[in-house]
């Protein structure tokens, strides 16, 4: 039983939430911003084919096997002290990376803001998670958040494609500096922090080992998957030795005293199958933007700003979908009544990819799917990002957040790496099985969209897979009673 006692709503809390949001939404625009300044920046700096990938590999890297422990430090030292650091440090790693003059400074400044970044996002959530605990109030709170996690992407192609076309690939940078710099500005309004007691000084250094080292081999093993191949050592190697890790990792933590990562909190239904919503939620999304933005500009020829605005619509679904929808429901129904229909309807609009050729219309071929996979994102990241801190300790809100933004990060570069292959492997095979053609755009356009409409149909099965899953392991029941409803009574979502 946690000894928190309930504190009193804080009045400035909605407030907070302005500030909050922007930080998640500068975490969320550099995963789509940077990769549409990577070309430019490419040519600018002179890096090499081979070695591109690592402008986004290195920030993946530390962000991804990084999130637990910066958890659990905003857990130990103040969230609001972490979010602080968090905030300016990757401020302050984004100027470098926008000034660098060459490539290995950038290089540096983007593991850098991955270092940041895993102290960001989980105490960023966690404040939320404290900060709104009556149920219509939290459901309102999860939902502008659930809607940042699930369309700032798109937002970022946008502004990524304004910025690079008008300005300078350096600006896809700068414009961390500046979201910082207000998001800052909140700290006045943010929940006070409290003391971590005596436990305060003591992190579990095996688990951290342990945990940061499985994470860098998974994340690793995955990010040369697509270059080397999923049987070739290099890949074969750190996701095995990853593999074991956390295994080892599992033991530790239910021997120790202070576990980095307490089991119970992911071995509750309901979180678990939150962790899991999101991990595979954000593999179709990853694949989606990936796909598609290769469909519009290499096949259909669109610039980099209008593949940015043709992202749009999907945005506003979310909107839609986590703002009017899930917000209402969510102190009205169980979690899974939202997440599993959500996951359903976002595979459905995956699937409807998969008939795309060169000739398909934006409006016959692209837009129907991205309007339902972004009205089903929006239904399950609101109540997934709700539910991954439920019932869970004041004192570990910091680690159930990163756990949340860990089952994203892994989720996203497994998916990544994996529809990466299905692409390419149908994209060869379908060269190979017309070698009788003369070589040309035609062929190579056709070769292209064979290989993404292989890749949306492995990544519509997942989603519809999830979410048979999670229609049976998220076991939570509605919220009880009217009172719940109309946010009066703090039930179920209570932290403390």
């Amino acid at each position: 039983m946690s000894t928190d006692t309930p504190r009193a709503a804080d009045p400035r809390r909605r407030l907070s939430l302005v500030f909050i949001g922007l930080a998640q939404l500068m975490i969320v625009l550099d995963i789509t911003i940077v990769n549409i300044a990577l070309p430019s920046a490419q040519r600018d700096l002179g890096v090499s084919d081979g070695d591109r990938q690592w402008v986004i590999t290195a920030y993946t890297l530390a962000f991804g096997s990084l999130l637990l422990l910066g958890g659990r430090i905003a857990d130990l030292t103040g969230r609001r002290r972490a979010f602080l650091i968090g905030l300016t440090g990757f401020a302050v790693a984004s100027a470098l990376g926008g000034a660098a003059p060459d490539f290995g400074v950038l290089l540096a400044a983007r593991a850098l803001q991955g270092v940041f970044a895993a102290l960001l996002a989980p105490a960023a959530l966690s404040l939320l998670s404290v900060s709104f605990t009556e149920p219509a109030e939290r459901a309102k709170a999860f939902a502008v958040f659930g809607a940042i996690a699930a369309g700032g992407g798109a937002i970022g192609l946008v502004l990524g494609g304004v910025l690079t076309e008008y300005l300078d690939w350096r600006w896809c940078l700068y414009v961390n500096v500046f979201i910082a710099a207000v998001a800052a500005a909140g700290r006045y309004v943010l929940p006070a922090d409290t003391p971590a007691g005596r436990d305060r000084a003591r992190l579990d250094i095996p688990g951290v080992l342990l945990a940061v080292c499985a994470l860098v081999a998974v994340v690793y093993g995955c990010s040369e998957a697509e270059a080397e191949g999923w049987d070739s050592p290099a890949v074969v190697g750190p996701l095995v030795a990853g593999g074991v890790l956390l295994t080892v990792f599992v033991l530790v933590e239910r021997r120790v005293a202070h576990p980095l990562l307490p089991l119970r909190v992911v071995l509750d239904r309901t979180r678990g199958s939150a962790y899991l919503a999101v991990a595979v939620a954000t593999v179709g999304m990853f694949g989606m933007f990936l796909f598609l933005t290769y469909y519009m500009q290499l096949v259909k020829g669109y610039s980099a700003m209008l593949t940015g605005v043709a992202f749009l619509p999907m945005t506003a679904a979310v909107l839609v979908a986590a703002g009017g929808v899930a917000a209402r429901l969510i102190p009205r129904v169980p979690p899974r009544a939202l997440v599993a229909p959500g996951l359903l309807v976002a595979a459905t609009g995956v699937a409807l990819l998969v008939p795309l050729d060169p000739d398909s219309s934006y409006a016959a071929g692209v837009l129907p799917a991205e309007l339902l996979v972004g009205f089903g994102m929006g239904l399950v990241m609101a109540p997934s990002m709700n539910y991954a801190t439920h019932g869970v300790r004041a004192q570990e809100a910091g680690i159930a957040s990163a756990t949340v933004n860990t089952g994203q990060q892994i989720g996203g570069s497994l998916g990544t790496a994996l529809l990466n292959t299905v692409a390419a492997s149908a994209t060869a095979d379908h060269l190979a099985a017309h070698r009788d053609r003369p070589p040309g755009p035609d062929l190579r356009n056709a070769a292209l969209v064979e290989g993404f409409s292989d890749a949306f149909l492995v990544a519509a099965v997942i989603l519809a897979s999830a979410s048979l899953l999670v229609a049976a392991l998220m076991n939570t029941p509605r919220p009880k009673g009217r009172a719940a409803a109309e946010g009066t009574e703090p039930t179920m979502t209570h932290i403390g």
